[in-house]
């Protein structure tokens, strides 16, 4: 048992910090239905430390995280200025081109780098097992100032994000506000995915936002639900790696998936 907490503390902590804010921004992302905009704006990201690579730059730099983190408020911009009044087009469509062009540029630009490609590709894998306490320091501390954003101004978060008509009709500024919301977003992609990896920080964006949409149509107990299950599927997946001896971040992932499955089944049983 000592060994066990010794190697899976920080990492476990890592994914209560991830539970924090990505179950939070997964009610969000569900509502506007843009399930994959986060592999969007990672794939961004990797565009941008792509180039970091070209010239030079570490990809583990201060300069590669800005760089990417630049190219994310590009792709922020896009997201927003693509929001219409009356969308003709799916946003989920707009988000599939943009992430087809971002992977098509990015290898171009890694044709240009010796073995920059196996950098972006562990960048975009991540090790959650690796991670250290300065790490878990710095995402709690972005976390923490993206989660009290978000709390401030969160009437016209979740207005645009549940009801946009509603939001056009009251004047908002709904480009403004998707923005900001997709800027904080890829604030928090960047950083995540470097750590976990693309698939694990998808699972605890999607799987305990949806989990708890389908239990509650309240905001408030969704939130809770969704903190609730991300902590305790956390705990599962981190003792199945360790015990079983799997990859960490594959363990999580199933483990999400295979609480969805079982919580989908009560929901039936339940209703019956």
């Amino acid at each position: 048992m000592t060994a066990f907490l010794h190697i899976m503390t920080l990492p476990f902590l890592a994914c209560l910090i991830f539970t924090g804010i990505h179950a939070y921004l997964g009610l969000h992302v569900i509502e506007r239905q843009v399930i994959f905009v986060d592999l969007a704006l990672a794939q961004i990201a990797a565009v941008g430390a792509s180039v970091a690579l070209v010239f030079g730059l570490s990809i583990d730099s201060p300069y590669s995280y800005w760089m990417s983190l630049g190219f994310t408020i590009v792709g922020a911009a896009i997201f927003s200025l693509t929001r219409f009044k009356k969308q003709r087009v799916p946003q989920e469509a707009i988000i599939g081109i943009v992430y087809a062009v971002s992977a098509a540029l990015l290898i171009l630009i890694l044709s240009r780098s010796g073995e920059g490609d196996e950098q972006i590709r562990q960048a975009l894998v991540g090790n959650i097992l690796l991670i250290n306490l300065k790490e878990i320091v710095k995402i709690f501390v972005i976390y923490s100032i993206i989660g009290l954003f978000h709390y401030a101004f969160r009437k016209q978060f979740f207005l645009i994000s549940q009801n946009p008509e509603e939001a056009f009709k009251k004047g908002l500024n709904v480009r403004f506000w998707d923005f900001l919301f997709y800027v904080s977003f890829g604030f928090v992609v960047t950083s995540s995915v470097k750590i976990a990896g693309v698939l694990v920080v998808f699972a605890f964006l999607i799987v305990p936002s949806t989990c708890a949409i389908i239990f509650s149509n309240v905001a408030k107990t969704r939130l809770m639900l969704g903190w609730g299950i991300g902590f305790l599927v956390s705990a599962i997946g981190m003792a199945m790696s360790y015990f079983l001896d799997f990859p960490t971040g594959a363990s999580v992932v199933c483990a999400f998936g295979v609480t969805l499955v079982i919580l989908l089944g009560a929901k039936k049983i339940l209703a019956i």
